[in-house]
């Protein structure tokens, strides 16, 4: 990271289906798969599918925010989540798979407070949105093969995506916004 970019961590389910809206998107200079929110120090993707080290799947977004800033992240995050399940996202279900947005200063943590009180009040959902936004903790990458999974592996990502229930939810919930990009 040079002294230009910035960072913002998401967690939204499955990490592999977090990369590609991301990174796809003009300013962004890197997205990695990874780990955080827990308590064992470099866990491994075996240690963190058991539940036990309290870890989500999230993405670590590189960017520069003279391109791309942190409030457009975060309207991209909301396109790509359920915000009102806090059990998982799609079919992948458990702590590790919790939406959250990891704040890393008070500046973060406010305009992530204003964003998900804004989709609150748009009425867009009917059901509370019960994603958490918590300070950020020790990022640790996930192994390579988790590495932009969608390019290494386009098919099995793009079935993937379709068959956990994620672009279907994604295209009920959020066709005006993104036909608009």
């Amino acid at each position: 990271m040079t002294s230009k970019t910035k960072t913002a961590i998401f967690a939204g389910g499955c990490f592999w289906c977090m990369v590609k809206p991301f990174d796809t998107q003009p300013g962004i200079i890197s997205v990695t798969s990874g780990y955080t929110g827990g308590h064992v120090p470099n866990p491994t993707y075996g240690q963190v599918t058991t539940g036990t080290t309290g870890h989500t799947e999230a993405v670590e977004i590189e960017y520069d925010p003279e391109v791309i800033s942190y409030e457009r992240l975060l309207d991209t995050y909301w396109q790509q989540t359920d915000p009102t399940d806090a059990l998982g996202q799609f079919a992948d279900r458990g702590d590790s798979y919790r939406p959250v947005i990891y704040y890393g200063n008070e500046e973060e943590q406010k305009l992530a407070e204003e964003s998900k009180q804004q989709l609150e009040a748009s009425g867009r959902f009917e059901q509370p949105i019960v994603t958490k936004i918590e300070p950020r903790a020790p990022f640790y990458p996930a192994e390579e093969y988790h590495q932009d999974y969608y390019k290494k592996n386009r098919v099995h990502y793009n079935l993937y995506r379709e068959g956990s229930g994620r672009a279907g939810f994604i295209r009920k919930h959020w066709t005006d916004k993104i036909s608009k990009k």
